[in-house]
């Protein structure tokens, strides 16, 4: 089922919705000041691309590694990225889900985009793993 639903994500705006987070990194890339939330986006845009089957946990409560996402240099890049592109980008998230939960069959769409938006606030820390 979830191999169906991720089809049917692609097609219906997953494909175009990853492209998107896949280029906002490629341009973070290109400045020297974006390059700590690069990652983050693309591993946002993976996770876009194929959600279903597969879920957003904490970085240090899921494998206790320590990273940017950790103490007080994640907290501060998480409110830059608020500040500069989270607010907007989760605003998108939400319409979407908003546009997507009219109908029955969009529901489990609409809570990806969700998810989708709560990952788009503050995206330093994060992991995406599969369910098990």
């Amino acid at each position: 089922m979830t191999f169906l639903l991720n089809i049917l994500w692609l097609i219906f705006g997953g494909f175009i919705s990853g492209c998107l987070w896949l280029l906002g990194g490629a341009i973070l890339a290109l400045t020297v000041v974006g390059l700590p939330w690069t990652m983050a986006a693309w591993r946002i845009a993976g996770f876009v691309f194929w959600p279903f089957g597969r879920e957003i946990v904490d970085r240090e409560t899921y494998d206790g590694e320590k990273d940017l996402g950790g103490g007080c240099v994640g907290v501060v890049l998480n409110i830059i990225w608020f500040v500069f592109a989270g607010w907007y980008i989760a605003l998108s998230h939400i319409l979407a889900a908003v546009a997507e939960a009219v109908t029955i069959i969009g529901i489990p769409f609409a809570f990806k985009d969700v998810q989708l938006a709560a990952l788009a606030l503050a995206p330093i820390g994060k992991k995406i793993v599969d369910k098990p």
